[in-house]
């Protein structure tokens, strides 16, 4: 049942169990973006000298970052499927947070044989956790109250307040001290997350506290085939991590995107054809397949912040300030200052245009976010001529950058994640948001292979795949304007009829 707020019992205008989902968000957003600005620094270091890395090259770690960014955001469906069937959404955040913990503080550990165990525990309790917190968010609001959208750009900010954090202490720790401080640190803000959830748990109420009802010899047999399931899971990666097999990371990374492509068309099509939704559902599947590629395209763009933006910034652009050498994942936290900044414009903006009743459709939103990822990509390729001629370069290209798709960010994500609660079935609200984090996943594996293509032979090979990205979100954005114009004529045309 729907959580709702009284006057004395709110959380900036929303119910006041907003509070504990906004600080758990907070600080596993911290964990994770403060390891990731690590990530591929770290993998593509030198062996030796201060601050050893492991050395490894970039198409190889590109490829790694992309396959970790995609596993993060696809083990939501499972976490997702989970949570509604078995745990509850509650239960299944809070062992996601521990899991996440433990595999911070694994990543910790100064031996390079923990690397993959950390990055495999940080994957799993993300899958638990990520989609379930933001399916409790919707929980907490009826289907009538009006200050849903806007409780997701609260929720939102707690994102970019944390990663904000994640980036200004890990990056120093782990760049200015060694990086497995840094990723200690990261363990240490997502102990603060669990700390704060238990203590603060009871102000959800019932909002996601039980999994869907159902007979209990189903439950029963379902519970049976998930604990078969992850013991087979766990005795693949107990294998793989003593060396029974090894995996080409770029080939693996291709294969990957396939797979997610395959398995989010094959679900819709089955939600759409088989799942017994109604004639208004399937509509709303329509609109969030059109969404989900649209997202999908732009995330490829976004998560260059940490891949080939990351290495840009270290081997081509002049990070000194007053003479003091800046950490490169600072650079970073220019996005959720800005989002923090922005989001509350974007808020009124998308308000007062619905108090006029022009109020953009969700596919225009989204076209709107995809124009501003390739303005963003104009930029860097300006940037990546001038180092050409002269390097490096000032950084305000990058922040720039950063700007531009902090813009786009905000006309696509907060709206996307509002959508995905209001216009999903019912009974595949969890499973719902692990699509959505599968857009993220599909967007994730694509800027890892689109980094290691543009960074494989340095500066002369980043001019090609930016202008190649640039293309691709003008077209998927020109494509969704026309869409919904179509929609909206169809509409108008019924209307008209009636």
């Amino acid at each position: 049942m729907n959580q709702a707020s009284t006057p004395n019992d709110n959380f900036f205008g929303h119910p006041i169990g907003l509070r504990t989902l906004f600080l758990t968000e907070m600080w596993e957003r911290m964990s994770y973006y403060g390891m990731r600005a690590l990530l591929v620094l770290y993998m593509t270091g030198a062996m030796t000298g201060f601050n050893p890395g492991l050395g490894w090259s970039q198409l190889e770690a590109q490829a790694i970052y992309g396959i970790y960014v995609g596993m993060v955001y696809f083990i939501v469906i499972p976490g997702g499927w989970l949570a509604d069937n078995i745990l509850g959404h509650q239960k299944a955040v809070l062992i996601g947070a521990i899991i996440i913990m433990l595999g911070h503080f694994t990543l910790a550990i100064p031996i390079d044989q923990t690397f993959f165990l950390g990055l495999i525990f940080v994957v799993i309790g993300t899958g638990l956790l990520k989609g379930n917190i933001s399916t409790i968010v919707g929980k907490l609001y009826s289907d009538e109250d009006g200050r849903r959208e806007n409780g997701y750009y609260v929720f939102y900010m707690a994102i970019n307040i944390g990663s904000t954090l994640g980036f200004l202490i890990c990056s120093y720790l782990g760049e200015k001290i060694g990086w497995h401080w840094g990723f200690g640190a990261a363990g240490v803000g997502m102990t603060f997350g669990v700390i704060q959830f238990i203590k603060t748990r009871h102000l959800l109420g019932s909002a996601g506290a039980e999994p869907n009802s159902m007979d209990e010899a189903k439950r029963s047999r379902l519970v049976l085939w998930s604990k078969v399931s992850l013991g087979i899971t766990a005795l693949v990666i107990i294998a793989g991590l003593v060396g029974l097999y090894t995996i080409n990371a770029r080939a693996f990374a291709e294969g990957f995107y396939y797979f997610l492509s395959f398995v989010a068309g094959t679900y819709f099509l089955y939600l759409y054809f088989f799942a017994g939704l109604t004639s208004e559902e399937k509509k709303s599947v329509i609109l969030l397949g059109l969404l989900f590629i649209g997202a999908a395209a732009f995330w490829s763009g976004f998560d260059q912040s940490a891949s080939s933006l990351s290495i840009f910034a270290r081997d081509y652009t002049d990070l000194s300030i007053s003479g003091y050498i800046i950490p490169i994942g600072w650079l970073q936290f220019a996005n959720p200052i800005f989002v923090v900044i922005f989001a509350p414009v974007f808020a009124g903006m998308w308000t007062q245009l619905a108090r006029k009743n022009l109020n953009p459709s969700l596919p225009i939103k989204f076209a709107f976010g995809l124009l501003l990822m390739a303005l963003s990509f104009v930029v860097m390729l300006y940037a990546v001529e001038l180092a050409l001629v002269s390097s490096p370069v000032n950084m305000r290209w990058l922040i720039l950058t950063y700007l531009i798709q902090t813009w786009g960010e905000l006309a696509l994500s907060p709206v996307g994640l509002a959508a995905f609660s209001r216009h999903s079935p019912k009974k595949y609200v969890g499973q719902m948001f692990g699509l959505w984090f599968t857009a993220s996943a599909i967007g994730g594996v694509l800027a890892g292979l689109l980094g290691g293509d543009a960074l494989v032979e340095g500066l002369d090979s980043i001019s090609p795949v930016f202008g190649f990205m640039v293309q691709y979100y003008v077209i998927i954005a020109i494509a969704l304007i026309v869409i919904s114009f179509l929609i909206g004529k169809t509409r108008e045309s019924k209307e008209g009829q009636r």
